[in-house]
């Protein structure tokens, strides 16, 4: 699917759920929000159900497939968008009943959890015809609770937390997610971007690639990366900027043949990541759409103010080339209930981004905008372009030395950062797996290099020798 229509970049109105209220000096306007599954943005839950279950937990068998053989590999990204598509169908399934799943334990066993993992049980059966691997073990999945939630506090980067309060439902609102202990005063959170020492034979230069912020807008719930062939595979929409061939069916052929947003022709490369919601009460095109409304992602998707993609160096070494068509996913679309062992992507507000926050989103003060980061990995293992579960052929630099681990060596780091200026408080959300609440530590960036070879010799030369190159 493929929606074009012009978005604004600031939301036409007020958000609702912004009330304003003075937080100790900071001056923000912020709200307390609340959203459980099935429900809208409004009053905290009973003290009876604060600790109610809110999400279905499954093993992510992506993750355990390190190896699968190169013929078998589309088969088993299929059969892996099959397991995220029941999740979904069962989330749903959860939220229509949730008070039912709360009052009667059973009910949710024999509906939702039994079936379900029945129906995994069948793919992963296929699976492991298709790779040798035994998974029977991670067919059952479990209700949780957002443990996350209702705290007062959490912790960023090394950093305090602090939460807004008062309350409003906005209008029209209806959704899973997220809340108010998913937010944090930005100006609560103590400086905490420590980068490695440069040394001797570093490459200290930059390239930057201008491929606007979407203002065309391209958008799909695909992921061509993790899903290829699949429909809807990432169950929410991505912006897309550079490629514009970019579907769940295209090929590498198509990539290379597509038009590109970049300003420089020889950058045919694909970048894209969720897109941000107003949660203002005002429907988009996608409301009843895949990756929309059908898959709970509610709200005005907003155009970027600012797009930066810009590619650096090492800090101990040279580069050397990125090979054409390496794919690069940095970030957990799953991390919520992954963990957060790959939740790369970071959020925070401009004037104040020596603190970096993961698991939180950021209230910014009036005046700043909201921004997240994506830093990809800059060690590539010198073989392939991508791996089993697109993950193991990529690696970061150890972050005390910058070195990048044995047998890996270093190439071009992709820095995207994304700028918003939406209304101060938290009356925004990334789009996301239903069953991942919109969750701020699922946020993930995708990649896929489609430089030519000229250019990409000049991206290398000009990291290497330290220029500032575009």
């Amino acid at each position: 699917m493929r929606r074009t229509r012009k978005r604004s970049t600031r939301a036409k109105r007020a958000v609702a759920a912004s009330v304003a209220l003075i937080l100790g000096g900071g001056g923000l306007i912020a709200a307390n929000v609340y959203a459980s599954a099935g429900q809208g943005w409004g009053d905290p839950p009973p003290p009876d159900r604060q600790n109610a279950v809110s999400t279905i937990d499954c093993p992510d068998v992506s993750q355990e497939l390190t190896e699968v053989p190169e013929s078998a590999r589309a088969s088993v990204d299929r059969e892996l968008a099959t397991l995220d598509s029941q999740i979904t169908v069962a989330y749903q399934r959860f939220a229509d009943n949730r008070e039912r799943v709360e009052s009667d334990p059973a009910f949710a066993e024999q509906q939702i959890l039994t079936p379900l993992r029945n129906e995994r049980l069948n793919i992963l059966q296929r699976i492991t015809q298709l790779t040798g691997r035994q998974l029977d073990s991670m067919a059952p999945c479990t209700l949780r609770a957002d443990d996350d939630g209702d705290n007062g506090a959490g912790q960023g980067e090394g950093g305090d937390n602090g939460d807004g309060e008062g309350q409003e439902e906005p209008e029209g609102q209806s959704g899973n997610g997220p809340e108010a202990s998913d937010f944090v005063d930005i100006q609560s959170v103590q400086p905490n971007v420590k980068r490695p020492q440069q040394r001797r034979g570093a490459s200290r230069g930059t390239f930057a690639t201008n491929c606007g912020r979407n203002e065309n807008g391209k958008f799909n719930p695909d992921n061509v990366i993790v899903a290829p062939g699949v429909s809807n595979g990432a169950h929410h929409m991505h912006d897309y900027v550079g490629n514009q061939a970019n579907d769940a069916f295209a090929s590498d052929d198509d990539l290379a043949r597509g038009r590109t947003t970049c300003r420089n022709q020889g950058d045919r490369s694909t970048y894209y990541w969720p897109v941000l919601r107003l949660q203002n009460g005002q429907a988009e095109d996608d409301a009843q759409a895949d990756g929309g409304g059908k898959d709970q992602n509610v709200g005005e998707i907003q155009t970027p103010a600012q797009v930066t993609l810009n590619f650096v160096g090492s800090p101990v070494t040279k580069v050397t080339a990125m090979p054409r068509f390496l794919r690069i996913i940095t970030g957990d679309a799953k991390a919520f209930t992954n963990g957060d062992a790959n939740a790369n992507a970071s959020w925070s507000c401009t004037g104040f981004e020596d603190r970096q926050l993961k698991d939180k989103y950021p209230i910014c003060p009036q005046g700043s905008k909201v921004v997240r980061t994506f830093k990809f990995q800059s060690c590539w293992d010198g073989r392939n372009t991508d791996s089993a579960n697109h993950r193991t052929h990529v690696a970061f630099a150890d972050p005390a030395s910058g070195r990048c681990g044995n047998g890996f060596r270093a190439i071009p780091q992709l820095v995207q950062r994304i700028v918003y200026d939406v209304p101060p408080g938290p009356g925004f959300a990334l789009d996301s797996f239903p069953e991942q609440l919109h969750k701020p530590g699922t946020d993930h960036g995708d990649f896929i290099n489609v430089f030519d070879e000229r250019l990409m010799r000049k991206v290398v030369s000009c990291i290497n020798e330290g220029r500032r190159c575009s």
